[in-house]
């Protein structure tokens, strides 16, 4: 009784009350993000959507109006919850970029907000009684959401299928449906109990969609549990991994006089021993450093890179972050630059190198670059003209150690789009740089994303991260060795070995797909028989 109260107070609420409804839906429904995964919260939340959209103005395209006001402000609570770290960046050179914070902060939610209310709008289009409703709602979030994910460059970050993330039983179903069709189980999952208050003529059997919901979920978590228990952590042989986590402040990293002390604490710690057993480097097959680690081109500095190959033993690879020099035309009076990893033996010699083909917009570069850096802006790297995109993703030969994939900062985050076909690797190598959010709740969102990402291609993760969160992830999400957010320090661990592809590496979307289809045959039916 209590419960069909509420309900009709949520459909009922206009102006600012349904705003204020919608938008303190989205900020709890963050929650359900790293790092503190709460997600059963969502339980609460979904529901409010439901009953909010039950109560739209009638009329086809006046509904779909109201539904959309809903979608946006609960797209905007939660993404303004879920993404405020992102103004974290704009106050590490606050004189220059600190009057950018309150658009950024604002401004991105409001604009990702948009893609949940097209979402909220085109399941009002085709709202129905009844549980099918649930699933209209679930099929066109999953639509939008992907939109978001790929529209305008893409930004996939903390979709609604993230809220799979933790417990690892329940992440294990990403390597069956991969993160889209996660996001359809989560949003259809946790709008069920809605239909709790349904008329009975409407749904007869209201409990009946709750246990189909629980045997879902209880299936997810037995496939979990079932992939955990038959696939223990397993290493390639004679590789010996060594991460090194610097901690360095951005406003020192970016600081080229400061080239020498960088450099100095990266040799430091990279040959610190971890152990009474360790004899520093001399057992380290791999070196690990992260994304863009010099505040110079490293290529042009030969008397640091001399230092670097004294310090490499004859087995030892580094594997690091650099910002590479491009050719530019004699005519061009900047340096233009790339966003690269560098493969490099023990001799001096580059083996391999890759250059980020996904660019951070406004970050490492401009929309319409030349039109507002003439009108005095610029991305917050400081590089004048914007950083050169890389042609595409390539797997990369590494001397002693399998093939490997590499993933620049948030090139971990795109599902579907980071593992090229036809290259499969035998692990994902992730150089970031999360100094520029600080100790927030950012950089934890990029580790889980990244984790999710090895979980759905069953291959294992070796992430270097400036000021965390580095580790080491075997292929189903085992954390083997990290080091946590804001701690300097060096991890010393076996590579994984990969598993065979998983049915979503060689199915991709299908399942995400088939459940569209299915949605679309189960509410088109529900409307005939209205």
């Amino acid at each position: 009784m209590i419960l069909i109260r509420l309900a009709h107070s949520i459909m009922l609420a206009w102006g600012w009350q349904r705003a204020l409804i919608a938008f303190i839906a989205g900020v709890l429904s963050a929650l359900a993000l790293a790092p503190i995964n709460a997600w059963p919260v969502l339980f609460l939340t979904f529901p409010v959507l439901v009953w909010q959209i039950d109560g739209a103005v009638s009329g086809r395209w006046s509904g779909a109006f109201a539904a959309a006001a809903v979608g946006w402000c609960f797209g905007f609570g939660y993404f303004l919850a879920g993404l405020y770290w992102v103004g974290y960046a704009f106050l590490v050179d606050a004189k220059t970029f600190g009057w950018l914070l309150p658009f950024a902060v604002g401004g991105l939610p409001a604009y990702l907000a948009l893609y949940t209310a097209a979402g909220f709008a085109a399941a009002r289009l085709i709202w129905v009684r009844g549980p099918e409703r649930v699933l209209a709602l679930a099929a066109m979030l999953t639509i939008s959401e992907w939109l978001r994910g790929h529209l305008l460059s893409g930004f996939p970050w903390d979709t609604f299928g993230y809220a799979f993330s933790e417990p690892l039983v329940l992440a294990q179903s990403v390597s069956l449906v991969g993160v889209w069709g996660l996001t359809f189980l989560a949003v259809a999952i946790f709008s069920v109990p809605a239909v709790l208050v349904d008329d009975k003529h409407d749904t007869p059997r209201p409990r009946r969609p709750l246990i189909v919901a629980a045997i879902v979920l209880a299936a997810m978590a037995g496939y979990g549990g079932y992939r955990l228990a038959h696939n223990p952590s397993t290493f390639v042989s004679a590789v010996r991994l060594r991460i090194m986590q610097p901690n360095l402040q951005q406003d020192e990293k970016f600081n080229y006089s400061a080239k020498e002390s960088v450099l100095e604490r990266y040799l430091r710690l990279s040959d610190r021993a971890t152990g009474p057993q360790s004899t520093g480097l001399k057992d380290v097959t791999h070196l690990i450093w992260p994304e863009a680690a010099f505040p110079f081109f490293l290529t042009r500095e030969p008397e640091a890179l001399a230092r670097i190959l004294h310090m490499l033993q004859p087995n030892t690879v580094l594997i690091t972050g650099a910002v590479r020099a491009a050719n530019t035309p004699p005519n061009e009076r900047v340096s233009r630059a790339y966003n690269s990893i560098y493969v490099i033996d023990h001799d001096g010699s580059i083996s391999a190198i890759y250059d980020k083909v996904h660019l951070v917009p406004f970050g490492e570069y401009l929309p319409f670059q030349d039109l507002l850096e003439r009108l005095g802006l610029q991305q917050l790297t400081k590089l004048h003209g914007g950083f050169f995109a890389g042609d595409r993703r390539r797997a990369m030969d590494v001397p002693r150690a399998p093939k490997a994939l590499p993933l620049i900062c948030y090139e971990a985050i795109f599902p579907g789009a980071a593992v090229p076909p036809g290259e499969r690797p035998g692990w994902l190598v992730n150089v970031t740089n999360d100094g520029w959010f600080g100790i927030s709740s950012g950089p934890y969102q990029h580790f889980e994303q990244a984790r999710m990402l090895a979980i759905a291609e069953g291959l294992p993760l070796v992430r270097a991260a400036n000021t965390g969160i580095s580790a080491v992830v075997d292929p189903v999400g085992r954390i083997i060795k990290s080091l946590p957010l804001g701690d300097e320090g060096v991890i010393d661990a076996p590579l994984p070995k990969a598993l065979p592809p998983t049915i979503y590496a060689e199915a991709g979307n299908t399942a995400a797909i088939l459940f569209l289809v299915l949605s679309a045959i189960a509410v088109g039916r529900r409307r005939l028989r209205d």
